[in-house]
C-alpha cells in the first residue's frame, strides 16, 4: 500500500462540533490499520493525517469519508506521498 497526505483545512463555516466524530472516523481508520499518523496545527487552521491506500482513488474515498469533508466544516485534499 502507499502513502497518502490528507489536508484537512478549516472553512469559515467550521462546525466545532464535528471534532468529536473526526476522531472516531480517524480511530476507525487506525483500527483498520489505514492511518499511520494524525494532528492537528497549533494555530487551529486545520490538521493533516497519512493514509495508507493501495491508490489515489482509494485514499479520496476514505478522507471524503470524514465528518469534517461530509459536513462542509473543512476542506479535504489528498496527496499521494512518496517517502
Amino acid at each position: 500500500m502507499n502513502r497518502y497526505l490528507v489536508m484537512a483545512m478549516r472553512l469559515p463555516q467550521f462546525d466545532s462540533e464535528q471534532i468529536g466524530p473526526h476522531r472516531d472516523f480517524l480511530d476507525g481508520l487506525r483500527e483498520q490499520g489505514r492511518l499511520e499518523l494524525a494532528g492537528g496545527f497549533s494555530d487551529k487552521s486545520g490538521g493533516a493525517y497519512v493514509l495508507r491506500a493501495v491508490d489515489l482513488e482509494q485514499a479520496r474515498v476514505l478522507a471524503f469519508g470524514d465528518p469534517l469533508h461530509i459536513t462542509g466544516s473543512s476542506r479535504v485534499d489528498v496527496y499521494e506521498w512518496l517517502t
